[in-house]
């Protein structure tokens, strides 16, 4: 006997997350991946370190050609990890 008020597994996930208010802490965890997709394999192996706080992503680059070059595009950045999110996670970049 099949109960009436069955979900699907994937409503159920969605439901706690909303609940337990965590869908920006888990879009946050996903920032390294964001970061390869936007800037490519050559990018994401020049960086160190990339986390986000408060706001603000912090990029630790090896390169300072790179970190030249990515500093005249942090708005671009800002605004293709924003839609990759789908949500503002980002407001500033700091490339270090």
């Amino acid at each position: 006997m099949r109960r009436s008020n069955t979900q699907s597994l994937g409503e159920v996930l969605k439901e706690y997350i909303d609940t337990m208010r965590i869908g920006r802490k888990l879009k946050e965890s996903r920032i390294e991946e964001y970061w390869c997709e936007i800037l490519g394999t050559n990018a994401a192996r020049l960086t160190q370190k990339v986390y986000i706080k408060n706001g603000v992503l912090y990029a630790h680059l090896n390169s300072s050609v790179l970190r030249n070059d990515l500093m005249m595009m942090r708005e671009t950045i800002v605004r293709r990890i924003n839609e990759k999110a789908e949500q503002e996670l980002v407001t500033k970049v700091v490339l270090r």
